[in-house]
């Protein structure tokens, strides 16, 4: 309910423009039908431009940037403020209906019925429609037979009807609430009744009597009788029936119209919630997705439908491939009941493994990859992609280098801060391999290729709290500058023997 009252309606322009077209409607009818007088012309021209100036400002709204800035700042005041927009609504309504009855002051408010008394010198309740029509009263007369100089309005019905234009005027402001408009219509059938019926009701009750003397004319001409007078219901009870239910309609109207527009918010509010659940849904989908596999690999997949036994491959032409183990984790694992049953090595086991996430998730490692985890052995590679692939500046292999030796130290202080002694090797080469995807379930993205053996070799074959690398990654790397130490001729597992070296230490800075 609160957000639904504090919404902006961008329409309020068009609401007055509505408006300021009923009451140019009102004028219309009132300049045919009911005499000129200077009381009409000058009010008509003032609610002119007063609707027009309200009108504008209103529209100001809708053409932001191409008005001055103050008249920006007003229209923006009156709508997006409910309350400011309502008086100016309710404002526009009051205008539009005294220009459909402040006419009726220019009018003549002598009684037929007192004249003729006066004339024939009857008594008042002896008049009637014969006495009329043989005073020559009738619908034509232009003014009032009892010496008043203003005009007679023959056909105050007209009034009535431009009440109730002015009231359907009201129900174009879709803001005002309908209890509003009830409130505000009673409030202008009151006023009108008021008027019409206590102040101005000679009017009613001399175009009853014309209108049946006028009836007497044509009994007349047509059955050569004389003084016929056919009973009618009068005006003045007419008039606040027919306003009446006009209100009450307008009532229901406004009423549905609210609650259509209430629902339709509310539809709106739901569809809107849902569609930020969804999207953070699919947010948190996305990033469980890039845990599980590289960004690329994971916009691939959710790009295009794929079959369970599509596969998804990519051939990297030269991939540095890191294996970093904790050698003597095996035996600080034990289970025993002092430390639940080797729960808390895990959980040690798991704080090493996210401290080398968190590296890996730097700038400086963007280029890098984590490939998986295997018991306490940290797989990770570089240049899977090309906008993690440089060919020219072997960036990427250096990256992974850097890495390598980012965790070295990260192991010393870990060791120092957990009174442990774990030791790492590390093993690195580079060379080409296949990446893809495997499993239509739980799918797992890894490598592939003789350099990822090699990679694990150097890992296996290695020496605690060394960086183990091939002769290939040994010459790049001292392209750079990089420290490294020959180790000599290494027996490889399904390679045979093997030139290696250690890496130890990054370029100096001179």
């Amino acid at each position: 309910l609160v957000q639904y009252s504090k919404q902006v309606d961008s329409r309020f322009g068009a609401y007055v423009a509505c408006a300021s077209l009923v009451f140019l409607f009102i004028c219309f009818i009132q300049i045919i039908v009911i005499p000129h007088s200077s009381l009409m012309i000058g009010f008509f021209i003032t609610c002119l431009i007063i609707l027009t100036a309200v009108m504008f400002i209103s529209t100001v709204y809708c053409c932001f940037g191409v008005f001055p800035g103050p008249l920006q700042t007003l229209s923006k005041r009156i709508v997006q403020s409910r309350l400011n927009s309502t008086l100016v609504g309710v404002f526009t309504i009051i205008i539009v209906f005294l220009s459909a009855f402040i006419n009726i002051f220019t009018c003549s408010s002598n009684d037929f019925r007192s004249c003729i008394k006066a004339e024939l010198n009857i008594s008042l309740d002896a008049v009637n429609a014969c006495h009329a029509r043989l005073l020559n009263y009738t619908l034509h007369t232009q003014h009032s037979p009892c010496g008043d100089n203003r005009p007679i309005c023959s056909f105050p019905e007209y009034f009535s009807s431009c009440v109730l234009l002015s009231l359907l005027a009201s129900s174009v402001f879709l803001q005002v609430s309908s209890i509003g408009k009830l409130f505000l219509m009673l409030f202008i059938e009151l006023l009108y009744l008021l008027i019409m019926e206590v102040a101005k009701v000679s009017l009613f009750d001399n175009q009853d009597l014309l209108v049946v003397t006028n009836a007497i004319d044509v009994v007349e001409h047509v059955n050569g009788t004389s003084c016929v007078m056919d009973s009618k219901v009068p005006l003045k009870i007419v008039t606040p029936v027919v306003i009446t239910v006009f209100v009450l309609a307008l009532y229901l109207h406004a009423q549905q119209v609210e609650s259509t527009a209430r629902l339709d918010f509310l539809w709106k509010l739901q569809a809107t919630e849902e569609k930020e659940e969804m999207e953070e849904l699919q947010a948190y989908n996305r990033r469980l997705l890039h845990n599980i596999l590289p960004k690329d690999v994971a916009a691939h997949f959710l790009q295009r439908e794929r079959r369970n036994d599509e596969l998804y491959y990519q051939s990297c032409e030269c991939v540095a491939v890191m294996f970093a183990s904790i050698s003597n984790f095996s035996e600080f694992y034990v289970e025993l009941e002092a430390n639940n049953e080797g729960v808390e090595c895990l959980r040690l086991l798991n704080e090493i493994i996210a401290d080398f996430d968190e590296i890996i998730s730097e700038d400086q490692f963007r280029q890098l990859e984590k490939i998986k985890t295997i018991g306490s052995t940290y797989m990770a590679a570089s240049g899977l992609n090309d906008s993690t692939y440089d060919k020219a500046g072997r960036s990427h292999i250096r990256a992974l280098a850097d890495y390598a030796m980012r965790l070295m130290d990260q192991m010393k202080y870990i060791n120092e801060h957990s009174f442990n002694n774990f030791k790492m090797k590390i093993g690195l080469n580079i060379g080409p391999v296949v990446a893809g995807v495997i499993g239509a379930r739980k799918p797992q993205y890894d490598i592939w290729g003789n350099t990822v053996n090699v990679a694990s070799r150097m890992d296996s074959t290695g020496v605690p709290e060394r960086i183990q690398v091939t002769a290939d990654l040994h010459q790049v790397l001292s392209s750079y500058n990089y420290m490294l130490e020959y180790r000599g001729v290494v027996t490889v597992k399904g390679k045979g023997e093997m030139m290696t070296y250690f890496l130890t230490g990054a370029p100096s800075s001179s």
